[in-house]
This record gives C-alpha cells, sequence and structure tokens, in this order.
C-alpha cells in the first residue's frame, strides 16, 4: 500500500517533469526506506576478493587495443557540488593544477587519447541539474571536443529530499533549489536509458563505457581493459588498488556465499559491530576505485530483464536541508552506488590497477597533494607522480576545511613535500613561498605565519 509520504514525493517529481522509470526507481527506494532496510552484508556472508589479476600483466596487441577503444565511450560523473570544501558550483571546475580545472585536464586527456590512437572517442559528463551549465562552459574552451550527433554530457536525475521524522518531500522555501538532490551516481543506468543515450551509442556500433568520477583525474581511458573484455567475453569489470592505511573506509568488493557472485560493500553497508573486519588490511586487501568498464550490449539486456530497475541496493543519507546550515531541517537522501550493479552481471570481474589510477580530491588534503612538487602535468594531461616515494600523509586542520580559506593560507602555492613523511597543521599557518617540508612535520601551537623559503622538518 503506497503511503501518503510516497505520493507527495513521487507527485512532486511528476510536477517537475522527472521520467516515470526514475520515479518508479525513487518509489522503490522509498518503500525500502519506510521498511528500514538496511542493505547491510555481514561479514559471516562473504569471502574476501581473491586477487585479481592485473592490468599491468595484460598482453595484448596494440591492433586490438585501437580496436576497442574505436569502440568505447568515456562518461564522467559530474553531479557533485563539492559543498564540504565549501565549493560554490561543480566542484569539477576547482582549479587543481596550473591554471586548469579538473574538466580541463579530462578535456586534454580525452583530446591527447584521440591524437595517439587515431580514434574518436567520446567524452559525456554526468551532470546533475546544478552543475550543467557551468561544467559545459569550461568544456567549450576545447574545440573539437564534441563529437559530431553525440551530446557532451547528459542529465542525471533529480529527487525530492526527505524530511527525517516523517519521510515528507521537505519544503524549504528560503531556497526551493534545496529542496532537491540527485539520487547517487547508480542513476548513471538510468539516465542513460531514459535519454535515449544508451540506444544511441549502440545504434552507432559503440561497445564498451568506461565511468569514473571525474574528482579522480588518475582514471584515463586504457584500451587494454575493453580490448581484454572483448578478447574473453567480459561483461563487466571493476578496477580494484592495493589498500593503504588511507584507504580502510573504502568501498570493497567481496565474494557472497549464496551464489559466488562479486558484490560491493561500501562503509554505509557494514554489519553494526563490524568495522574491525571491514577495515582489516590483511583480510580484505583490495579497495573499489570506482572505475569501471560495462558491456553496453550485456548493460541493455540486464536493463530490460528489469524493466529499467535494476534495484541496487539502497543508500541512506542523512545531512539538513541546507548542507551548510547544521541548523535547518534534517533530511534523508536516498542513493544508490553504480558499483553495486556488478552483481548483476554474470562473469563480472575485477582488475588490479596501479595506485597511479586513483588519485581523487575529496578534501583540502588531497589538493595539496596534488598541488604540490609530487606531480606534475604531462603534455597529454596524465598526471604523473613525479617521485618514487610514497605520498606523505596530510593532515590539515579545520582551518584549511573550506578552499576559500585553504586558498589565502597558501598565497603563495604548496610547500615541496618530495622529501616529507607527514604534515600535520593544527594550528592556523599562512605558508610563504617556496617552503620546504622533510620528515614528519607537525605544525600545532600559536597560529603564525611560515617564512619564505623556510625549511620545517620535525621540530617546527
Amino acid at each position: 500500500m503506497t503511503s501518503e509520504a510516497l505520493r507527495a514525493a513521487t507527485a512532486r517529481m511528476r510536477e517537475a517533469g522527472v521520467d516515470e522509470l526514475a520515479v518508479r526507481v525513487f518509489a522503490r527506494y522509498h518503500e525500502q526506506l519506510a521498511d528500514d532496510v538496511t542493505g547491510t552484508i555481514p561479514e559471516s556472508s562473504v569471502d574476501p576478493l581473491p586477487d585479481p589479476p592485473s592490468l599491468e600483466d595484460l598482453d595484448l596487441t596494440p591492433e586490438a587495443v585501437r580496436e576497442a577503444l574505436a569502440g568505447t565511450v568515456v562518461v564522467k560523473l559530474n553531479g557533485g557540488l563539492g559543498t564540504g570544501m565549501g565549493i560554490q558550483g561543480p566542484k569539477s571546475a576547482l582549479e587543481v593544477r596550473e591554471g586548469r580545472t579538473f574538466l580541463d585536464v579530462i578535456a586534454e586527456q580525452v583530446l591527447a587519447l584521440r591524437r595517439e590512437q587515431d580514434v574518436e572517442v567520446p567524452l559525456l559528463l554526468m551532470n546533475s541539474f546544478r552543475t550543467r551549465d557551468a561544467s559545459l562552459e569550461i568544456l567549450r574552451r576545447h574545440p573539437g571536443l564534441e563529437v559530431d550527433g553525440l551530446p557532451l554530457d547528459f542529465l542525471q536525475s533529480k529527487e525530492p529530499k526527505l524530511r527525517a521524522d516523517d519521510l515528507f518531500p521537505v519544503d524549504h522555501p528560503a531556497d526551493p533549489e534545496l529542496e532537491w538532490c540527485p539520487p547517487g551516481h547508480g542513476d548513471v543506468f538510468v539516465a542513460l536509458r531514459t535519454t535515449g543515450l544508451l540506444a544511441e551509442l549502440r545504434r552507432r556500433g559503440f561497445r564498451h563505457l568506461f565511468l569514473s568520477n571525474a574528482d579522480n583525474l588518475g582514471a584515463t581511458c586504457d584500451g587494454a581493459v575493453p580490448a581484454w573484455m572483448a578478447a574473453e567475453g567480459i561483461p563487466y569489470v571493476a578496477e580494484m588498488s592495493a589498500r593503504t592505511v588511507n584507504d580502510r573506509k573504502g568501498g570493497q568488493l567481496v565474494v557472497r556465499h549464496t551464489d559466488g557472485r562479486l558484490v560491493l560493500r561500501d562503509s554505509a553497508a557494514v554489519a553494526p559491530g563490524e568495522d574491525e573486519y571491514f577495515q582489516d588490511l590483511e583480510r580484505h586487501r583490495w579497495f573499489h576505485t570506482n572505475n569501471l568498464w560495462i558491456d553496453l550490449e550485456v548493460l541493455a539486456e540486464r536493463l530490460d530483464e528489469h524493466d529499467g530497475v535494476l534495484g541496487l541496493p539502497i543508500i541512506v543519507n542523512r545531512k539538513t536541508v541546507d548542507p551548510t546550515d547544521p541548523s535547518s531541517t534534517p533530511v534523508v537522501q536516498v542513493e544508490s552506488a553504480m558499483g553495486a550493479a556488478v552483481e548483476l552481471f554474470d562473469g563480472a570481474r575485477a582488475i588490479a590497477v596501479p595506485r597511479s589510477r586513483f588519485r581523487p580530491v575529496k578534501t583540502t588534503n588531497e589538493l595539496l597533494l596534488i598541488r604540490s612538487d609530487l606531480y606534475r602535468l604531462a603534455t597529454d594531461g596524465t598526471v604523473e607522480a613525479a617521485t618514487d616515494r610514497p605520498d606523505p600523509f596530510v593532515d590539515l586542520g579545520p582551518a584549511y576545511k573550506l578552499v576559500d580559506d585553504f586558498e589565502a593560507r597558501f598565497p603563495s602555492g604548496a610547500p615541496s613535500l618530495r622529501e616529507c613523511t607527514s604534515l600535520r597543521v593544527e594550528a592556523d599557518i599562512t605558508f610563504g613561498a617556496d617552503v620546504v617540508c622533510v620528515g614528519d612535520v607537525h605544525l600545532s601551537g600559536e597560529d603564525r605565519h611560515v617564512p619564505d623559503g623556510a625549511h620545517l622538518g620535525p621540530d617546527a
């Protein structure tokens, strides 16, 4: 029986012109939310992922790689605003290096791949209603990026935020746009279908999708993966990387006992009291990078079998209606993760990839790393490591959480981190030009200014 809260929410979606398939997907999650479905995966029900084959060990001819790339489409998930970093507008519009935004670098990577392989690999952004205009404006700075007859983007759906107390759609007259949210990146499959892009890509002969987050500049389109998929008839590949202490909360693939399928377990799916298993680096050695490769033909078959509703596990995201105002109305956002689709594909595989394919920027800690002398931008847009040393651990204090505050404290750019093992900043410190950090640097105590050319070490 449909609840009054669900009727009110779906009515609001229909009034806003949301596609009926997206409404049905949302309705399924709303019903699960009302029934307190948790989507947890107990440790006793799964085994760890066995060590997967390595990308670096694939033995494929240049001809096979080029042929696979000619049938590959790059999709970047670009719906995020980065409100946690105080960013106004798309997170991907943030400058990361040398005057370039995430989107500038992505465009350069795709254009360089086309030149190198002489193939026309399309780039598509999955935008949200809040990121579209600003993102397309950046992409238009790169002539020749658009492939004839295909758009540069498609819109993911939107859904109402729900009051945490009664699950009715929230009202926020001060800014009605904040009453809506994107439904998570699991919506990519619904959006490809409802926009007609899935059918159009198949009609044009494209066979594989490469999906990754726009804030992960390491996720370049490596043609060896779709060539491997074509050679062995693999419908779905998830890129995995070796876990470190910094990845203890990252999602992981596990093997379900009941049917032997790979399933995605992220931190929200951990059963109460089982964090120690989830974070055990010896037991679960690999983390999910959210770089995925999917056979378009098999994806279309799965969508047809399920009438467009894949039934991905629910993710419950609890926030306030205005994420910048903790006193505003508490709300629930229901979401899904695209990586959870792995369990729907017979013969899905994992592949081990080097850490260089996972360079996301989730906080200003990572932003400092990628702006430092640890990295450089190659002519093809690849973010290259400038040293063989592992990245130092970086923990910037509350004064650096928001991008504007971060920029104000590094007015002359990031300090040198090539010889740094860790950098912990607890005080409110402004860094001068050409500062060098060596070993373990811990800055606490009084707020101060670090002068130009200073060398900071363990006794700083």
